[in-house]
């Protein structure tokens, strides 16, 4: 029993389609890469983009190094049952988990990064017109 994979049902790899819960197939195996989504260079969407489908064609199409694919062995949960992927699929927008909320921290920072040069500008100006003025 120890090493043996489990082997998924299409359908069954495909509900799995949201950051908290997200598994991909490539190139015949299933891996569940929910605990790799924030860390993935790409980003989330990139990985959500392609759940529901076989993503061994956009996985091989980015080139990957060979530490990446050494990488997905960790994540590697089983086997895709080949028979149970339909021959045309169309696309499933994958469902996002709703509020989350370190998308809110991120609107402070773009707002942070914009405001703080100016007012080290605004403070650099009058430091200048102070000096000038003595």
């Amino acid at each position: 029993m120890a090493g043996e994979k489990k082997v998924f049902g299409f359908e069954e790899v495909a509900s799995h389609n949201v950051t908290k819960d997200c598994w991909l197939i490539i190139a015949g195996k299933v891996y569940d890469v929910t605990s790799f989504m924030d860390e993935h260079p790409g980003g989330d969407e990139v990985l959500l983009a392609v759940t529901g489908k076989d993503a061994t064609n956009d996985f091989e199409d980015i080139g990957h190094s060979e530490s990446a694919r050494e990488m997905m062995e960790k994540y590697h949960i089983g086997e895709i049952d080949a028979s149970t992927i339909p021959l045309k699929r169309t696309h499933v927008t994958p469902q996002q988990v709703p509020g989350n909320p370190d998308k809110g921290d991120d609107m402070l920072i773009k707002i942070l990064q914009f405001l703080v040069p100016i007012l080290i500008l605004g403070l650099a100006f009058a430091i200048r017109q102070y000096t000038k003025s003595e």
